[in-house]
């Protein structure tokens, strides 16, 4: 059996050496993405420049998974354990107004949440466990279309992911404005919101608008549901249970015609929670209230509750490793273990279904100047590269560490280490 010890300290300063090799055609290759961005289920440049390069390594290649998605393998020694790493690699419908000269080149497209970023760190792992080596086990990176709220990850699970490529944990990381590019924050628990959309139409009976009496009303009836909708978080939910709902939309009437009372009004929203059962809850409540306010005016309404995106909960045993792999690369003081979890979502919720795993939050600076994800002058900072190759490699290593592992096995099974 191939044993592989974990990396000591002294080690990071000649892998820092080595990621720097490479740092020059990362960084051109992330801003060559950034020009070229694709949205999801079109990332067809943008997945073979990633299978080309995984190729190029020496890796398994499988592409055309979920669509667009692309899978590389790298199995070293002999050791049984498999992990994921995933990284997304869709941009998003905006229009870029920055002046920077790797600017979008298509128009109404932009890398506007760092997905470019994240593919190349990934890449960048890749490429250097290749060459290096330093691990017994399988590697799976796994490239994902359409994270962007068009069910790449859901479509990648269906298309056989997990049966072709069994991971005994999954990965993700995604960029944080606000934290510096040497943080990471790992933390257990809620680290993401569910993104469910919610529609509701009140239908009544349009009639002049000087006299309302002859029909029924549904923009009176849309009015209470509002009212009443702002209640759920506040009276319903736990206190103590973060929840959002929103209503986004609103069509009713016509602003040409403001003598007539319309038959429709069409309203819809998104709710977000951390949990299954307020999850649950926000579903029945929006429908309560909505059949609530039509009862009252006497008009009708259809209510339809769309589950988009779980939420991404980060599981005890695959967020120890990660915690110990940032530790071993950022060093304790900027290894985050308390931070709050965003009411954003990210479709790598279907990966955890079938694999326990971990999502990071890696720093991209400051959060000012247009920094902030999908606004439309953001960049993702060159300088968290290296810091990303780093984590990937690290956690690799040491996870696929033949005595590390055994370790954690004895560790689970409530087997005490000897003291000293």
């Amino acid at each position: 059996m191939v044993i592989v010890q974990p990396t000591k300290s002294k080690d990071f300063m000649y892998l820092s050496k080595e990621i720097s090799s490479d740092l020059h055609f990362l960084t051109e290759l992330r801003r060559d993405l950034h020009a070229h961005p694709e949205l999801g289920f079109d990332e067809v440049r943008t997945s073979k420049i990633v299978a080309t390069v995984l190729e190029e390594a020496g890796l398994e290649v499988r592409r055309g998974l979920g669509g667009t998605g692309v899978v590389g393998t790298l199995r070293v020694g002999n050791g049984a354990r498999a992990i994921g790493m995933r990284a997304d690699m869709d941009a998003l419908a905006m229009l870029e107004t920055s002046d920077r000269p790797y600017r979008s080149t298509a128009e109404g497209k932009m890398h506007a949440c760092g997905h470019d970023g994240h593919t190349v760190m990934l890449l960048g792992a890749a490429r250097h466990l290749a060459a290096t080596r330093r691990f017994s086990g399988v590697a799976h990176f796994i490239f994902q279309p359409a994270e962007e709220g068009r069910g790449g990850a859901k479509r990648m699970v269906e298309d056989g992911l997990f049966d072709l490529f069994p991971c005994d944990a999954v990965y993700g990381l995604h960029n944080m404005p606000g934290l510096a590019t040497d943080e990471m924050a790992v933390v257990e628990g809620p680290q993401l919101a569910s993104s469910d959309s919610w529609r509701v139409t009140l239908r009544g009976v349009g009639t002049h608008g000087a006299k309302p009496h002859l029909g029924k009303d549904p923009i009176t009836a849309a009015g209470t549901f509002l009212s009443a909708l702002q209640t759920i978080v506040g009276r319903v939910i736990d206190p103590l249970q973060p929840a959002v709902v929103s209503a986004c939309s609103l069509q009713a009437g016509n602003p040409e015609a403001l003598n007539v009372i319309p038959d429709v009004v069409q309203i819809g929203g998104t709710a977000r929670a951390f949990t299954h059962e307020i999850r649950d809850a926000l579903e029945e409540e929006i429908g309560r209230l909505a059949r609530g306010a039509a009862s009252m005016h006497d008009v009708e309404a259809r209510y339809e509750f769309i589950r988009r995106i779980p939420p991404v909960t980060n599981e005890a045993d695959a967020t120890a490793p990660a915690r110990r792999a940032a530790i071993a690369v950022f060093g304790e003081a900027k290894t985050i273990t308390r931070f709050p979890p965003s009411t954003a979502g990210d479709d790598f919720a279907f990966f955890l279904q079938k694999a326990p795993g971990c999502y990071v939050w890696l720093g991209n600076g400051p959060e000012g100047n247009g920094a902030m994800h999908h606004n439309t002058a953001y960049d993702f900072n060159d300088a968290a590269i290296a810091s990303g190759v780093k984590f990937w490699t690290t956690l690799v290593e040491q996870e696929l560490s033949s005595d590390l592992a055994s370790v954690q096995r004895s560790e689970h099974r409530g087997i005490q280490k000897p003291a000293g």
